[in-house]
């Protein structure tokens, strides 16, 4: 442990870090509220669209671990600032890309420069905050962190209102130009040069094998499950996986140590977490679509009505330590489970004519169940494991979530986009028209806008909404049965000794890193 000499410039360099993780918070949400607009300008259906949205959390699911690894052997401060670097040059590159490709491209990059940014953000808190004032520290970045979901629909609304789609991207370039600056004059350089070293053959076997399964599943509902390419993707990327489990389970010190998961109490945390995460980027992939495109609403009128989800999921986030310290972390993430499944079968009786007021209800129950169970999962987690192996231990529960997002967005759109394909009457269309037709509910809409059909744009709705349904009967369907899951596998209320709130977590990952 390295001895704590307060610097009288340590608040200055923590607004620094504030500065990062929010950008990197609003950009996890913003790029969902300009799909629509960008589906439209850049003729994307949904494929593109999933692959838009996937291409970041892909990158950054399977580089977070090595990049924080980089960090403690060549320097945090350094690797902070070419994060940042990074994802100010994808943002770049997305505000002035002019296909669907280029946008793919610059959203895995800018995968990069937050999978670097996330785990040394919270390191480099140890060495400039002595414990007294560390949980406070901690607790700041992840609240700017959690704030900037909220944001990003909102600041994503506005801007489409006033400037193009690439303004979503120009936005950041400011707010990562600010933190690389703050970082070079404030931010003290720190490393760990004991850490283990990075393991590139599991770094590229983590993202080719996660890539692979992502492409298939994206690839599926176009070209059928049963297509030499997408049977293949999935055959290589379960090959890939297994040689990943195999190879760390016989490295001395493996970057993704996969003996945690013998601890129960972790284990099903962490599925629970990871299923949650799931959910949450699915849903927030198929919403906007449906209140831009089916109800009529502009991007910041979308953006302010997903604000529900937002409440609720933050309402939650204050209310779970309180039922945790009250009845135990396994009724809390049962509760929350419960709330999530009844939210999910609740919204999947929505119609075309349900009206905003009773989507906003079953998007509030959403947020909340989602705070209820995330947040006591991840905690509890946590607690299961040594204090000594909670720094690894978040890396593999991070890393599984971000995981559990990119599925949930390949496959959620996927049902949705097949859903939708089967449902949209394309009766007296030409050929190449009921194809574009067919490819999201925007181009649908483009495309009965051309030809003046207004049968179309009422079987576009109908059949964008009941592919929505789907999705939803099948999140709250997951929910219950993870519900059941936690109730029965989860630990009981922890011992008072690995109890632990979740800044102090957070703390004691930092302190493993040293």
């Amino acid at each position: 442990m390295e001895t704590i000499t307060p610097d009288p410039r340590r608040w200055w360099a923590l607004a620094a870090l504030v500065a990062s993780m929010l950008t990197l918070g609003f950009d996890l949400t913003i790029l969902n509220v300009a799909l629509p607009t960008m589906a439209a300008d850049l003729d994307a259906g949904t494929g593109a669209q999933q692959w838009m949205a996937d291409a970041y959390v892909v990158v950054f699911a399977a580089l977070m671990l090595p990049a924080g690894l980089l960090g403690d052997r060549f320097g945090r401060r350094r690797m902070l600032i070419t994060g940042l670097a990074i994802f100010l040059a994808g943002s770049l590159v997305g505000a002035l890309a002019g296909d669907v490709n280029a946008v793919i491209a610059a959203r895995a990059v800018m995968g990069v420069g937050g999978a670097l940014v996330t785990p040394l953000a919270l390191s480099v808190l140890p060495t400039l905050f002595a414990p007294d004032e560390r949980t406070k520290a901690v607790g700041i970045v992840s609240a700017a962190s959690a704030l900037g979901l909220p944001l990003g629909p909102i600041i994503g609304g506005w801007l489409l209102n006033h400037f193009w789609w690439g303004s979503v991207f120009l936005v950041n370039v400011p707010m990562a130009a600010i933190g690389i600056a703050a970082c070079v004059f404030l931010l003290p350089e720190t490393r760990d040069p004991s850490s283990p070293r990075v393991d590139a053959p599991s770094a590229a076997l983590t993202a080719s094998g996660l890539g692979a399964l992502v492409y298939a599943i994206i690839e599926a509902p176009a070209r059928g499950w049963g297509d030499p390419l997408v049977l293949g993707m999935l055959t290589a990327s379960v090959l890939l996986i297994a040689t990943l489990v195999l190879r760390e389970r016989r490295v001395p010190r493996p970057m993704l140590d996969m003996t945690l998961l013998t601890h129960r109490g972790f284990l099903f945390n962490t599925i629970a977490a990871t299923l949650v995460n799931f959910i949450l980027s699915g849903l927030l992939f198929v919403l906007p679509p449906f209140l831009q495109a089916v109800l009529g609403h502009d991007a910041l009128g979308t953006g302010i009505r997903l604000l529900p989800m937002m409440g609720g999921l933050l309402v939650a986030s204050r209310l779970a330590p309180k039922v945790v310290a009250r009845f135990g972390a396994r009724a809390s993430v049962s509760a929350g489970l419960v709330v999530l499944a009844f939210a999910g079968l609740l919204g999947s009786r929505t119609t075309v004519d349900s009206g905003y007021g009773f989507v906003a209800l079953w998007l509030s129950l959403t947020g909340f169940g989602f705070g209820l169970s995330l947040i006591p999962a991840m905690t509890g987690g946590l607690s299961a494991l040594p204090r000594d192996r909670a720094g690894s231990g978040s890396g593999l529960l991070m890393t599984m979530r971000q995981v559990g997002g990119a599925i949930g967005i390949a496959l959620l759109g996927s049902l949705l986009a097949g859903t939708f394909r089967d449902r949209l009457d394309v009766t007296g269309l030409p050929a190449q028209a009921a194809d574009t037709a067919g490819e999201s509910v925007v181009a649908a809409h483009m495309v009965a806008q051309r030809t003046g059909s207004t049968d179309l744009l009422a079987s576009a709705n109908s059949a964008y909404v009941h592919g929505m349904d789907v999705v939803l009967l099948v999140c709250g369907t997951a929910a219950l049965v993870a519900a059941l899951l936690a109730a029965a596998f989860l630990p009981g209320t922890p011992r008072p000794a690995e109890t632990s709130t979740a800044p102090d977590l957070a703390a004691e990952e930092a302190d493993a890193r040293q």
